[in-house]
Parts: structure tokens; C-alpha cells; sequence
């Protein structure tokens, strides 16, 4: 816990000290006070756990992941790579706490998760400027300046609140996790290590698969039980975390060019590339849990155990957590707020959102938010400029995508090239190729390097 002594939350008033409060210690939760206190603010951070809990949530620490393990590339010619060098860069907590679990994942930033998860947790206690509250947040406060980074499962009271403040309907969609498989039960007769074209030193388990084997799967696949949907919320599906079961439902060979793509892959027994192949990701650091790439399904736990065991290797798996579905909801975050993830037209009181609520998807996105959230709410009550990251550094672009005025049909996105700007020195030049990415990332780092210098 911070050592900083307690001001009653009723009677702090932004006229009376700089005080922030944050409610929820989630990646995005952590990270805005993580970047606020080191700016000389007080934070009280505000979570529920482990009075009570989301239906997602397991462990009593911070900065829980409770979907996949792994942060994306770390290649700065992907986008998900170049966010995590900026973040680092900007001296994230998140990033800093990824980087000491991580665990082999190819090209990839994977973490053991509880790990990960407790040493955000101990360098937030440990912070003196940051004081936690186990406490519900059922209301946004009048009058005191606060981040609300409750996350994608933002229900009940706090949603009501949230509705009624902003004035403005939540949208929402569907977000499933994938299982994990005890490794010991995996039958390393039939599968292999290996990563995509040699990268990494055997970091994923390849489960090969035929041609007869993927298409006898794939029919048990699309005909397999699903958990009931309500009738409200049937086909409100992210794209970007599609339950393998509705992808697979699109086409014989959809999931083969999606998550079972055998490209980069050379299966040991035959000497030839599979037909599909189903990777298997680490976990946690001891390598007893493996990750399932891809599968995030809404399919019956009777079901995932019946159908997943039809894939090589997989025939006596055992599993540690099955997939699971859950509605995720976000605010319509063009409307409402601003660049530096501000609530617009709401007088003279600073009122943020970071994380999936605001409509960015992803761990390192919603960590992302969470900075720039931090660091403004931080230089607001310090009667300082606003941060603005420019729109072609991966940081800025995200900010820039949820507060684009006009936005007809958001929807939660990850970061992509797609939405990051081209540098204005590099605009006549520049073509949509590889080296063209390769220097737009180092025109987006220098820029950063620059910004963490001043903010």
C-alpha cells in the first residue's frame, strides 16, 4: 500500500491537493497511476477485488489477464511491436513488468501471466504516491479528478453512472478466451516444436494435421453445442477475438488461413508442410500450461473437450481452464472524448477513460490508454498543456482512432498500420512496403524519445 496518509475521498477537492482517484487496477488502471504518481500526484486507486469479482477475474492481484498470455510481435515493423518499444520508451509500468516474465514465444512478447500479474501488483504497493482502496466504484464522484479504467466488463451500477453522466447509450460485443492444456498431457509423438520460419528456438507445439484429419475436425467444429447466447446480444462479435467455431462456420477453409495457417511450418514425421496445423503457446514460465492460438470459443465445456481432443496430439489433453465467453462493453468514445482520453463538454471537472472501455482492444492498447490518460490527468492538475502524441506514433494513432469526431460504426480496435499517420518528412516517399514501415517506426520512436524527455 502507498505510505502517503489517507485523505477522506469526500473531502479532496482538485482546489485542495493534487489528488487523482482511479477506479480499477486493471492494465489500464495500473498503468494511468503508475504514470500520474510518478509525476507528483497522489492516487487513490480504487478495486474491487478481492471483495468482489468480475466473472472473468480469478486472482486477487492487479493487472489480471484472463484472455491470452502473450503481448503480440515484438517486431517494430508491426504495429503491436512498435506501441510496446514507444510504451517502453515512455517508461511504462506494463511494459517493464512483461519484460521481466516473459517466457519463449518466438517472435512474440508472451508472459507468465501470474507472474506478470504480481509484479505489477508489488510495484503499485510499493509506490508511495499511490494509495489502494478495496472498494466498488458504484459512482463517478462530483467535483474530484478521475480515470475510469474499469474495464470491458464494466456492469451494474457503474455502467448505470456511466450512461447517465455521458448521456450517451454503451455499445457493446462478445470477447472469448481460449483454453489451456496441461502440458504433459500433450502426446509430443505426434506434435512438434517449432516456430514460423525458424524464429524463436521451438517456442510453440505444432499439432499437424492431414488433410482427412482437419476436414473430420472442422465438421465436428461448425456442429458442436454452443453455450446459449440471449437473443439481445446474439451476433454482437468482435472481429479480432471471433470464436473459432464462427469463423469456422464462414467456410471449409477459413480457419486454415486464419489461427491453423501451416505456412513457416515443417512437420518432422512427413518432411512437408501440414495440411493445418493447431500451435500451442507457453503460458507460464514453468511450461506447464500451454495457450491454445486462436481458439477463444464460446462451445460447451463438454463440447471443447470432445471436438479439441479430435486434433493430433490433443487426444488426451487435459485442460486447466476451458474457453470461455463474456460481453465486453465500451463507450461510443468518438463522441464523448477527446485526444488524450478526456471526457469532452463536461465544465471545468477532469474526467477520463482508459482501457477497453474506451473502445481500444488489446493488453498493450488498453495499457496504451491508460498512459496517456495518467500522464494528462497528471499534467492537468499540475495547470500544465496537454500531452498530444502525434497521429503517426502508434500511441498518438490509437488516441487519434477513438476520438475521430464522425466515426460512423465504431468498433474496438487493435493497433494496426492501418490508422497510424506518415510522418510528415516521410509523406512523398513513403509506399506501403516493408522498409517503408521500418522507417516510419523509427521516425514514430525519435519522436517518442523526444516526448518522454519533455512530459
Amino acid at each position: 500500500m502507498g505510505n502517503k496518509q489517507q485523505i477522506p475521498y469526500k473531502e479532496c477537492r482538485i482546489s485542495d491537493v493534487k489528488r487523482l482517484s482511479v477506479a480499477g487496477a486493471g492494465l489500464a488502471g495500473c498503468e494511468a497511476a503508475w504514470q500520474a504518481a510518478k509525476r507528483g500526484i497522489y492516487v487513490d486507486l480504487y478495486e474491487m477485488k478481492p471483495v468482489k469479482r468480475s466473472e472473468a477475474h480469478k486472482a486477487d492481484t492487479f493487472a489480471e489477464l484472463v484472455c491470452s498470455n502473450s503481448f503480440k510481435s515484438m517486431n517494430i515493423e508491426n504495429a503491436s511491436g512498435l506501441l510496446k518499444e514507444e510504451m517502453r520508451t515512455m517508461g511504462s509500468l506494463i511494459l517493464e513488468c512483461a519484460d521481466g516474465a516473459k517466457v519463449p514465444a518466438g517472435g512474440a512478447l508472451a508472459v507468465d501471466r501470474e507472474r506478470f500479474s504480481g509484479l505489477v501488483t508489488e510495484k503499485i504497493n510499493s509506490c508511495a504516491n499511490i494509495n489502494v482502496i478495496v472498494r466498488e466504484v458504484t459512482e463517478i464522484p462530483e467535483d474530484e479528478a478521475v480515470i475510469i479504467a474499469t474495464g470491458p466488463l464494466t456492469t451494474g451500477a457503474l455502467a448505470d453512472a456511466v450512461k447517465s453522466f455521458t448521456g450517451k447509450e454503451q455499445l457493446h460485443f462478445f470477447d472469448a478466451a481460449a483454453p489451456l492444456i496441461e502440458a504433459d498431457s500433450i502426446d509430443m509423438s505426434r506434435a512438434f516444436r517449432a516456430a514460423r520460419y525458424g524464429k524463436g528456438e521451438g517456442d510453440y507445439i505444432n499439432c499437424p494435421m492431414n488433410r482427412e484429419e482437419y476436414e473430420k475436425f472442422h465438421a465436428a467444429l461448425i456442429s458442436a453445442e454452443t453455450a446459449e447466447v440471449r437473443e439481445f446480444e446474439a451476433g454482437m462479435l468482435f472481429e479480432g477475438c471471433m470464436p473459432v467455431e464462427c469463423m469456422a462456420q464462414r467456410g471449409r477453409d477459413t480457419i486454415r488461413y486464419g489461427p491453423l495457417k501451416p505456412v513457416g511450418l515443417t512437420d518432422p514425421l512427413t518432411g512437408r508442410r501440414p495440411y493445418a496445423v493447431v500451435q500451442l503457446r507457453q503460458d507460464n514460465a514453468a511450461a506447464s500450461l500451454y495457450n491454445m492460438v486462436g481458439f477463444q470459443t464460446h462451445l460447451k465445456w463438454n463440447e471443447q473437450k470432445r471436438v479439441f481432443r479430435m486434433i493430433p496430439g490433443l487426444g488426451n489433453a487435459e485442460f486447466a481452464r476451458y474457453g470461455v465467453m463474456h460481453r465486453n462493453t465500451y463507450i461510443n468514445s468518438p463522441e464523448l472524448l477527446d485526444c488524450t482520453y478526456k471526457l469532452k463538454d463536461k465544465g471545468e471537472q477532469p474526467v477520463y477513460f482508459a482501457g477497453q472501455i474506451t473502445g481500444v482492444e488489446g493488453y498493450i492498447e488498453s495499457a496504451a490508454s491508460g498512459l496517456v490518460a495518467g500522464i494528462n490527468a497528471a499534467r492537468l492538475l499540475k495547470g500544465k498543456t496537454a500531452a498530444v502524441f502525434p497521429l503517426y506514433t502508434a500511441i498518438g494513432a490509437l488516441a487519434g482512432y477513438i476520438s475521430s469526431p464522425g466515426l460512423v460504426g465504431f468498433q474496438p480496435m487493435n493497433i494496426n498500420f492501418g490508422i497510424i499517420g506518415i510522418p510528415p518528412g516521410l509523406r512523398d516517399t513513403c509506399s506501403k512496403n516493408r522498409l517503408s514501415k521500418t522507417e516510419r517506426a523509427e521516425y514514430a520512436l525519435n519522436t517518442i524519445r523526444k516526448t518522454a524527455a519533455e512530459v
